[in-house]
């Protein structure tokens, strides 16, 4: 990425150094150019001067005692710094910046000949490396063509550009561990290139060996480490082998780990070479730095935006003076650097010097040169020249980051890079736009830590319109802290999601997801109806829509959650009647206004996310959006079907970890807790963002037995159970107010007109406005208190009568109450269908049916017409065969429909005499099933229940068990009727011998008289009149064998198992049989609320009214109690309600979080890391105090003597002009 200038003034003293290294546009004045002073041996004059470097007295001072150390030990003749030096030369002319081209050379060098082949390293375990070999004076360009297209080499997403020793050195082991893992762990996270010296040596050879190790490793076949190496061929050993190579060449290299320099082999763990014929000095160095100049001016697709400027950062370890001149080109450039502390060199100089500007001098430079190259000698001219280089480097600080993993070695380098590329593109400017980059660059490494602290520290005010590409990148990329990131800072996600975004998103849905080849299908279902258009249409709606649209990502939606997603991505037409609608749901849908904001972005973005199981991104969504309970249980349903449709089993794994169902427990929990009768309101309420369906229908598709098994949700149910009843009112009461109705209208029983007279509830009095809420679960309040206002006004005898009326209805329509009814009517429809059966089942017509078996018919007529009107005549907005599939869903009935089809067969065949029997037969198993069907009665009992469940659940068990038995049952059976009865081929006695006489045996009845030949009586089997009833006697010690082992298997082994598994069974759902009971007994209680209030036969009565509403009247049956449409005032204030406790339900999770162990273990250690790098920065302190106070001391000591030196020649010179004088 090129860093943008952000006017960083640079000091006169600094200035001159890029004036020396531009081309001059006409002769040189040499009387005007920088001179060396003979004093120090080249000490430029001029515009030296102005640099502070040759003016100071210090300086003077150790330029004259360098000048006499360095007299004493050059030739006599030597005479070099007498002469005047050109400061071109003096700066390497070699490494002049070409700054301005023309058109002509331009063009010159893009159509200079290259060649490109393959290296195969002989003896290296068949690696081969990819070359290319270029001119020094190249055009960049062309090598990166090359490297993109005939390398096939993605764009990186990093350059890491490695600068430091190309000699081998003594490397400390923390620095090999950050070269060998933490930046190939960089590269390898980022998709990075990194650039080397490619020779087998220094650093580079250890970058070579991580680069092979990872490798070898790695198993990704998307993600690898290219390493490319740059160098000159003169540093090449049998560098003959590739000076005269053609185009697609293949050269054999053979090398050495030995050599020792000055020419070194190429290392075989890189995969792609630069080799440049350097024609002039210093021509390698220049090309790479314009190679990383044109890298940083590309841009990069990674993040899925395609507008980031590839970053390219130079990594400077150790190296030599002469790195200064390639570290200072590297940064006019704009190339961020960062310099790794204490990994020696030149590395450590500059990191020492640059916090303290003020002592960049010869002296100081020169003593740190010692320090870190105590073997080497340096000349005056080259310290002042380095001196120079450093001041003009350092003047560079936003480009300079210095890291020192010894002393901060926690963050990894992967972080260190990403923050020096952003201190690098840091602007002074607080446009948001300059920030873009490098916010894009911490998406693309998920570095929300570094985007906090460096961007997002409130410097910058961000609009919304400016963070909507990076949060596109943070949703495709599953990237939820970006996200929360993002919308705490400014963006507006209402004003973001549009529909043509959300279909964006649905469109980069990964292809090994679930969701896509959901999607895929629904897509080409479309293509087939789109088939049907005219070609020139159908073409058309190809062109334009995209692979996935909206319409599809509704009919993959309502295929999990049915009507809580009707209409969801449609056009809304209003006004349209149920004729109209049918009509419409033939023909696709109408084209959505893609430009159209989202109604509610919360819920689309919560869906989006949990249909691709992002489960921490849909977490914030649900978090932020509203209808927080409905939301959870329709991501359980959501999941609850993708667990089915999904194949791989860790996929599933995480499907069934996903938490939602205990987030809506908790959530309503939090609610019920803070107002039950608000709670109660939550759960009836039809919300409006799922397609007006409540909570509880929610609940009941997604099977969250939890969420019903909650304290609040039994006790709503036990609320509606008991109808305007007082749900306190003792069984007995109820059984006598049954029998006998005049009690009803005493005081044995109460109801809740009464209670709520006596003592109005308290929780109403939170609100303002409560007479409305009061009739949110009790509707009929505001009926009974229009009833009072008639009453005072209406003579008694109507009052009376409307308090009979009332009180009745009060008491019948109650579920409770229908409950007991059905169930005394459905035991005296059990004693009708016995008698009949038993005592009065008469012969066939004329003689038959008797009355009672009429009465009987006429019975089971009801129970047909009820279960029509509960399959077919229900509220749900669905057609009959759905409804049909929904009925069938319940095994009860299931049970229910084969007693009637058994009692419609068997009434059938008893009117025909020929099937009289038969008849008769198929009745008499039909009772047996109406006599099961009297157990889910029971599922209500407290106690009971539990253990049908246990029942249900053993029955599993047992068929299991029969499996096993059977195979014992026929493979003993088989054997002992082969060895026993060998001619006797009846079939039914080889169907008792088989399977009857071998299963009562299992239960000891085993007739040894027929098995064991000693006990056999053979004089029965000598008649003639039965000769294949006698056993035959051969082997017949084989059968007692045979006999033992079938014994010992079944009574000892299988039963023994059942009796274990009917063990597990029952622990495993003793746990848990509460929350399947409380499940059963709200179906239960929702099938009675919904039940007319007669039961069999008697309801024929209530069917009747139902035929004649729908014929006459044409309005439907509503639930009164289970779902409300909650006026809009009161809905937006129950909305609100739930936002407020589901931020004090997450504020107290956090606080929870925070309580932990973990959270107090991980505070502790960042007080622990934060204390140690304060004391390192104290030991750092301490450092440069003393490092000034010694700087200090030898500068006092260099006045001194400079002093000491001057006055002594001054009082020579006056001792002989005395002396001269006196001898005068």
């Amino acid at each position: 990425m090129q860093p943008r200038r952000r006017g960083v003034e640079r000091s006169e003293g600094h200035s001159w150094l890029a004036a020396l290294l531009r081309p001059s546009s006409g002769p040189k004045d040499r009387s005007a150019a920088p001179k060396y002073d003979r004093r120090c041996g080249g000490v430029l004059e001029g515009t030296l001067g102005r640099s502070h470097v040759g003016s100071h007295p210090s300086v003077i001072a150790w330029c004259a005692r360098r000048q006499e150390a360095q007299e004493r030990l050059l030739p006599p003749n030597f005479n070099e710094c007498s002469q005047t030096i050109d400061p071109v030369v003096a700066l390497n002319e070699d490494t002049q910046a070409k700054l301005h081209k023309n058109d002509k050379e331009e063009t010159f060098r893009m159509e200079m000949p290259y060649c490109t082949g393959e290296i195969d390293f002989m003896a290296s375990g068949k690696k081969r490396g990819k070359f290319i070999k270029v001119p020094c004076a190249i055009h960049p360009r062309v090598i990166f063509d090359a490297m993109s297209h005939k390398w096939n080499l993605p764009a990186p997403n990093l350059v890491v550009s490695l600068v430091g020793e190309e000699e081998n050195f003594q490397m400390k082991p923390w620095l090999r561990d950050t070269l060998r893992k933490g930046l190939v762990k960089a590269a390898q996270s980022t998709g990075a290139w990194i650039f080397t010296s490619a020779l087998r040596v220094g650093i580079t050879k250890h970058i070579g060996q991580a680069v092979r190790d990872h490798m070898l490793a790695s198993t990704s076949s998307t993600v690898k480490v290219v390493a490319i190496g740059i160098t000159s061929l003169g540093k090449i050993q049998h560098k003959e082998l590739l000076e005269d190579v053609k185009n697609n060449s293949h050269i054999n290299y053979k090398s050495d780990h030995n050599a020792q320099g000055p020419l070194y082999f190429l290392d075989n763990n890189h995969s792609h070479f630069i080799l440049v014929d350097e024609k002039e000095p210093d021509g390698t160095t220049s090309l790479r730095l314009a190679l990383e100049k044109h890298i940083s001016e590309q841009r990069t697709g990674y993040g899925g935006t395609g507008s980031i400027e590839i970053p390219v950062l130079c990594l400077l370890v150790n190296g030599r003076p002469k790195i200064l001149e390639h570290i200072y080109r590297g940064l006019e450039n704009s190339a961020p650097w960062l310099i790794l502390a204490g990994s020696g060199g030149i590395a450590d100089i500059l990191a020492a010097l640059m916090n303290e500007p003020h002592l960049i001098v010869p002296p100081v430079v020169e003593k740190q040169l010692k320090e870190k190259f105590p073997t080497e000698d340096f000349l005056c001219k080259d310290v002042l020249q380095w001196t120079t280089v450093i001041q003009s480097i350092i003047a560079h600080p936003h480009l300079l980051t210095v890291h020192d993993f010894e002393q901060e070695g926690s963050e990894e380098l992967d972080t260190v890079i990403l923050k020096a590329l952003v201190k690098a593109c840091k602007s002074h400017s607080q446009e948001a736009q300059e920030y873009l980059d490098e916010l894009k660059l911490a998406v693309a490494w998920n570095r929300v830590d570094i985007a906090k602290s460096e961007i997002f520290n409130g410097d910058v005010e961000w609009k919304s319109c400016d963070l909507e590409e990076v949060m596109m990148d943070a949703l495709v990329n599953d990237k939820p802290e970006f996200v929360k990131l993002f919308i705490d800072n400014g963006a507006n996600i209402f004003d973001f999601l549009t529909y043509s975004r959300l279909q964006r998103l649905y469109c980069t849905v990964s292809p090994k997801c679930l969701l896509y080849s959901l999607l895929l299908k629904k897509h080409e279902e479309n293509r087939l109806t789109l088939a049907g258009m005219s070609g020139q249409q159908h073409k058309e709606m190809i062109d334009t829509c995209p692979l996935f649209t909206l319409h599809e990502v509704s009919r993959v939606l309502k295929d999990f959650l049915h009507d809580a997603c009707r209409g969801f991505y449609q056009e809304q037409k209003s006004g349209s009647k149920k004729k109209t609608d049918k009509l419409h749901a033939k023909r696709l849908p109408g084209p959505l206004d893609m430009n159209q904001k989202s109604e509610n972005p919360w819920r689309d973005l919560f869906l989006w996310a949990v249909l691709q199981n992002r489960h921490k991104m849909a977490y914030y969504f649900w978090a932020m959006g509203q209808e927080g309970v409905a939301a959870a249980l329709a991501a359980c349903k959501i999941l609850r079907e993708m667990s089915h449709l999904e194949t791989e089993a860790e996929v599933v794994r995480r499907l069934k970890e996903a938490k939602y169902e205990q987030l809506a427990v908790e959530l309503f929990s939090e609610c019920y807790h803070n107002s039950e009768d608000r709670a109660f309101a939550l759960l009836v309420r039809r919300n409006r963002f799922w397609s007006k369906t409540t909570c509880l229908h929610l609940a009941t598709e997604a099977d969250t037995k939890s969420f019903f098994a909650h304290d609040g949700v039994q006790a709503f149910l036990t609320k509606i159970w008991w109808g305007d009843m007082s749900t306190s009112t003792p069984i007995l009461k109820l059984i006598c107010g049954f029998w006998c109705p005049f009690l009803i209208y005493t005081n044995l029983i109460s109801f809740s007109e009464e209670t709520q007279s006596v003592d109005e509830s308290e929780p109403f009095k939170e609100l303002d406005g409560l007479d409305t809420e009061r009739t949110l679960l009790f509707p009929k309040e505001l009926d009974r208190g229009d009833a009072k206002l008639e009453t005072e006004n209406t003579s008694e005898n109507v009052a009376y009568a409307t308090f009979v009326f009332t009180r009745w209805k009060k008491f019948w329509t109650a579920p409770v109450t229908v409950f007991m009814g059905n169930v005394i009517m459905y035991f005296a429809f059990l004693f009708l269908f016995s008698y009949v059966l038993l005592v009065d089942f008469k012969p066939p017509p004329p003689k038959g049916p008797s009355i009672l078996e009429v009465i009987l018919y006429f019975w089971v007529f009801t129970v047909v017409l009820e279960e029509i009107r509960q399959s077919f005549f229900t509220d749900e907005d669905m057609n009959l065969m759905k409804k049909f599939k929904l009925y069938v869903e319940d095994n009860w009935n299931k049970c229910d429909m084969v007693a009637i089809f058994l009692f419609i067969v068997g009434v059938t065949c008893r009117m025909l005499k020929s099937t009289f029997q038969d008849g008769r037969t198929i009745l008499a198993i039909d009772f047996m099933v109406f006599a099961l069907r009297l157990i889910h009665i029971f599922a209500i009992h407290k106690q009971l229940g539990p253990k049908i469940i246990i029942v249900e659940r053993m029955m599993k068990d047992v068929f299991f068990f029969l499996f096993f038995l059977t195979v014992w049952l026929i493979a003993y059976g088989v054997t002992t009727q082969a060895l026993l009865h060998p001619d006797d081929s009846r079939a039914e006695w080889i169907f008792r011998r088989v399977l009857y006489r071998p299963y009562l045996q299992i239960f000891g009845q085993i007739p040894l008289d027929e098995i064991d030949s000693s006990r056999m009586e053979l004089k029965n089997c000598t008649s003639k009149d039965n000769p294949l009833s006698c056993p035959n006697d051969y082997a017949n010690w084989l059968v007692i064998l045979l006999l033992v082992i079938f014994l010992l298997v079944t009574n000892v082994l299988l039963m023994n198992l059942l009796i274990a598994m009917f063990s597990y069974t029952f622990q495993v759902v003793q746990g848990n049989a509460d929350i399947f009971w409380k499940f059963q007994r709200y179906n239960l209680i929702v099938e009675y609320h919904g039940r007319p209030a007669f039961a069999p036969p008697f309801i024929i009565i209530d069917h009747i009214k139902l035929f004649l509403r729908r014929i006459f009247k044409k309005t439907e049956h509503k639930k009164e109690h289970m779902e409300r449409d909650l006026p809009e005032g009161l809905d937006q204030k129950i909305i609100t309600w739930e936002m407020l406790q589901k931020e004090n339900y997450l504020a107290n999770l956090e606080k929870k979080k925070k309580e932990s162990n973990e959270e107090r273990l991980k505070k502790m250690a960042d007080k622990v890391n934060s204390l140690s790098k304060y004391f390192s920065g104290l030991k750092e302190q301490d450092k440069r105090l003393r490092s000034l106070e010694s700087q200090r001391e030898t500068g006092c000591r260099w006045v001194w003597d400079a002093c000491q030196k001057f006055w002594c020649d001054r009082t020579l010179k006056i001792r002989m002009f005395l002396n001269y004088a006196n001898k005068g």
